[in-house]
Formats: structure tokens, C-alpha cells, sequence
């Protein structure tokens, strides 16, 4: 299936955006580069397959070697840059959600004043992503990633534990209620304003994998462009479950493919991964080196 450019208000820009942006093209993924910027510590809702944490050893999403201050974030994107002058797209995908803190959107502002031509990439659970929309677009996001992993809250309950809205902790249905509506908002608000949205479900087996048709299907209306589906990495509460096998993945992309197009070369980075994903070689340990500065984030 083909992605239509209907749904972005500048065509020319989404194209080109989609050209130069590794996880969001095929083609991209093996010749362009992307930078995760690690400076949103901590997160607005809990996942039962997420476990956080900063070390140098783990390779999938949740984890970074340091969090930085948006200062330093510049100052890490230029060495980057000297690394890899393949790098087109600049990202904040972590170690927490992006909008749970002011973080990614200082660091945002920073970067499209010194690199305007940079493609800038921020995923976010869409609790928040309608409230800030207008804010995003002005910091110079033009893509998202929204992780949505069902849109039924019976099913959602059992993969997200709770939810922090306006310091209140929500538990069970009424969170995964809650979550669910302002992720569909999320979507169609920032759309309506030209950014490019990308899906991310993690396919858990026996939870909802019957459920992929249902979230593709709606967010899809909601104005999503591409989906990406990705297998359950077993930890936290869900350490006991099994990863889907590459049938049962690929199944659920099919699946998929019936209402969007579907990205199938994701590497479930690191929030601090950077270079080319397609080269299989990840240049932050020679970013980071030994470093372990943090910046205090309450």
C-alpha cells in the first residue's frame, strides 16, 4: 500500500519528510540517520511491559545511558553530527514520555533555531499530545509516533496500569478510558495542523493481537499515515508472557496493511541510539563514551 499525502496539509513537505526519515521509510532507514535525544526522564503512565532504566548494556526502548539538559542535548547533536553527517532526523523518544515534562519541548525550540533543516521526531504515549499540539508544531516537530496499544479500554486495562492526569493517578477502565480519548484527539488535533503521525502497538499475544484490526482501523480515521507493530519485549508485569513468534507478528501486519501502511524495519532503539539504523552500527557509545552527567530533574 502506497501512503497517501492527502492527510498533510503541505504535500511537498510530507514527501520529502517521509524521504528523509528512517522510521518512517524503507529506502530512509538504510541511508539516513536519526539521533535520540535522551532528555525526558520520566513518564505520565505505566505500562506494564515498560521498565525504565539508564544503562549501556540494554538494547530496546526505555533505556539511555545519561539524561541530558536540553543544553546538552546541543551540544551532543553537534558531535553527532560531525559522527554522522547522515543524520537528517533529530528525535526525543525517552527514556520517559515526552510530554510528561517541558524537556523535549526546550530542547525542540533549541534545536530548530541552530538546525532548522533537521527533521525534529517526538514520541509520546498521546496522553498530553493534545494539549501541547499547538506548541509541538511550534517548536518544529513535524512527525509524531503515538504508542497506542488498543483503543477498547477492557483490553487496555490489562496492558497499562495507570495513568497520571493533573497529579491525579488514575487506575483500571477509567484510566485506560481516559487514555484512549485523548490519544484519538491527540492524533486528529496534530494532524489537522500538518504533522505526519506514526502508530506504534506493541503486539502482546493473547492480550491484543485479536484487537490489531479495530486499532488500525481506528486510527486510521483518526488521521494516522503509518503503523508500525511491534513484538512484546517480556518485562515488568508481563515478564511472564511470551514474545509473538515472526508468524503471528506478521500476521498482524498484514492484518494492518488492510487500512495503512506498515513500517516492518523498526530496531526498537534506545531513547539514546544514533547513526543509521539500517547499518547496524550505533554510534552513542562513542557519543556518550563514559560519560554519566545528568541533570536533576526532580
Amino acid at each position: 500500500m502506497s501512503i497517501s499525502i492527502n492527510k498533510c496539509k503541505n504535500d511537498l513537505s510530507y514527501s520529502k519528510s517521509l524521504e528523509l526519515h528512517p522510521c518512517f521509510s524503507r529506502e530512509a532507514h538504510f541511508k539516513h540517520g536519526r539521533i535520540h535525544l535522551p532528555v525526558s526522564p520520566t513518564c505520565n503512565i505505566q505500562c506494564k511491559f515498560c521498565k525504565r532504566s539508564l544503562n549501556k548494556s540494554e538494547v530496546r526502548p526505555g533505556v539511555s545511558n545519561v539524561i541530558l539538559s536540553p543544553k546538552k542535548a546541543i551540544e551532543t547533536l553537534d558531535k553527532a553530527l560531525q559522527l554522522c553527517p547522515e543524520i537528517t532526523v533529530v528525535g526525543v523518544a525517552g527514556p520517559g514520555d515526552t510530554l510528561a515534562t517541558e524537556y523535549a519541548l526546550e530542547t525542540f525550540a533549541l534545536v530548530h533555531q541552530k538546525y532548522p533543516h533537521l527533521i525534529k521526531c517526538l514520541s509520546t504515549n498521546g496522553l498530553l499530545l493534545s494539549k501541547y499540539a499547538h506548541r509541538i508544531v511550534e517548536v518544529g516537530v513535524k512527525t509524531i509516533t503515538v504508542t497506542v496499544n488498543a483503543v477498547d479500554a477492557d483490553i487496555l486495562k490489562n496492558i497499562c496500569s495507570h495513568i497520571v492526569d493533573d497529579g491525579e493517578i488514575l487506575y483500571g477502565r477509567k484510566a485506560s478510558s481516559k487514555l484512549i480519548s485523548r490519544q484519538l484527539d491527540g492524533i486528529k488535533k496534530i494532524v489537522e495542523l500538518g504533522v505526519i503521525v506514526k502508530i506504534n502497538t506493541v503486539l502482546i499475544p493473547g492480550i491484543n493481537d485479536e484487537h490489531i484490526e479495530e486499532i488500525v482501523r481506528t486510527v486510521e480515521e483518526a488521521g494516522a499515515s503509518l503503523i508500525n507493530i511491534i513484538p512484546l519485549i517480556p518485562q515488568g508485569d508481563m515478564i511472564h508472557l511470551k514474545a509473538p513468534s515472526s508468524l503471528e507478528l506478521e500476521f498482524a501486519r498484514e492484518t494492518a496493511e488492510k487500512y495503512l501502511p506498515v513500517f516492518r524495519h523498526c530496531r526498537q532503539c534506545r531513547a539514546d541510539a544514533c547513526g543509521i539504523p539500517g547499518s547496524k552500527i550505533d554510534l552513542s557509545s562513542i557519543l556518550y563514551g563514559e560519560s554519566t552527567h545528568t541533570f536533576s530533574h526532580g
